[in-house]
């Protein structure tokens, strides 16, 4: 199966971290734009290959204060988890 990409620049909100990765990554409809439901889709509902690569990730910190570290956090662990899901992050 082909890698699954997704790129993302310019994340100075988490409305648009999840606008993008449910775009770029084809998220089912049900996607309920919450950590759970990213846990959810991101380990079970999206077939890899995968790569994430999070470009400028100093803004979207300084932007997103809290939720940045989340997201990151999950991230991580669903690359942990997964073994086919790479997770970059460009300041």
């Amino acid at each position: 199966m082909p890698m699954k990409h997704c790129h993302l620049t310019d994340i100075r909100a988490t409305e648009r971290f999840y606008d993008e990765l449910a775009r770029q990554l084809d998220f089912p409809a049900h996607f309920g734009r919450n950590l759970d439901a990213l846990w959810d889709v991101l380990s079970g509902d999206v077939e890899g290959p995968l790569e994430i690569l999070w470009e400028g990730t100093q803004l979207s910190q300084d932007s997103m204060g809290g939720d940045y570290a989340k997201l990151v956090e999950l991230l991580e662990e669903v690359a942990a988890e997964r073994g086919d899901m790479t997770l970059k992050l460009l300041p």
